[in-house]
């Protein structure tokens, strides 16, 4: 009898254990994870790929000869050391603003009038590819900016102040949703960015594309509804604080694998 009772109450156990509705978080991770096999950045990083490759813009050239940091051309293992310093034009930069230099530069392009174009717009939209190609030949590479040059680290500085500054209606920061762990917002978990999150999350899983709104958004769209969010101005496309901004978080980032692009809700 005991031992019929015993079983009786394992399988009661079982059962509940089974029962019990999965979290918001496990759901996320399964929608996810269905998705994952046909990630439409794919056909975003294709694009990019062949844009790099043709020749366009008033000078009739391709980006193939684009220093991305590593030299002319070598696109595998840059974008897991961007933002950093460059030579040329004497400013630390990262993808976006590095490839508005090579359009200009080498394609004969308008740089800032590219930048005043809104997202999923003109060359806003070759930008979204250019960027998911570039950054999904890192993929699986850990992330290692330097701060050697002077200007990286003023940059790291610069960005962390921005990172807490707390302004707006609503007094908000960054750090407001990223500065400590254990937040979400509805089902969306937040990270913590003050530190390094891990493999493929925060700074390590941008760009990526918006199940939600169908679209591929660089860094520095992230950052731009970011500011949306907090009800703060937009920030300029590929400004300084967005820069900076992105030299502590990659920074922080360290050692992360890049799962970039990844996909989103």
């Amino acid at each position: 009898m005991r031992l019929i009772l015993t079983l009786g109450c394992l399988l009661v156990a079982a059962g509940a254990a089974q029962a019990q509705p999965k979290s918001a978080l496990e759901g996320i991770a399964e929608y996810r994870a269905m998705l994952a096999d046909g990630n439409p950045a794919e056909l975003f990083e294709a694009k990019g790929e062949e844009l790099w490759k043709t020749r366009r813009g008033p000078k009739n050239a391709s980006l193939e000869r684009c220093d991305l940091g590593k030299g002319p051309g070598v696109v595998k293992g840059s974008f897991v050391e961007l933002p950093r310093w460059f030579a040329d034009t004497g400013k630390v930069q990262d993808l976006e603003s590095r490839l508005l230099s090579c359009m200009e530069r080498l394609q004969g392009f308008d740089a800032a009038a590219i930048a005043r174009t809104p997202f999923g717009k003109g060359e806003q939209v070759h930008l979204e590819g250019l960027t998911a190609w570039i950054s999904g030949e890192s993929r699986g590479q850990r992330f290692n900016l330097s701060q050697v040059h002077a200007d990286e680290r003023t940059m790291f500085e610069i960005g962390k102040r921005a990172f807490f500054y707390r302004s707006g209606p609503h007094d908000f920061s960054c750090a407001s949703c990223h500065g400590e762990s254990g937040k979400r917002i509805r089902m969306q978990d937040l990270p913590e960015l003050t530190k390094n999150p891990g493999d493929g999350i925060g700074f390590a899983a941008w760009p990526a594309y918006r199940v939600s709104s169908g679209e591929m958004w660089s860094m520095q769209r992230r950052l731009n509804d970011c500011f949306r969010q907090q009800r703060f101005p937009y920030p300029g496309y590929a400004s300084d604080v967005t820069i900076a901004l992105g030299v502590y978080m990659g920074v922080n980032a360290k050692g992360a694998e890049s799962i970039a692009p990844a996909l989103k809700r």
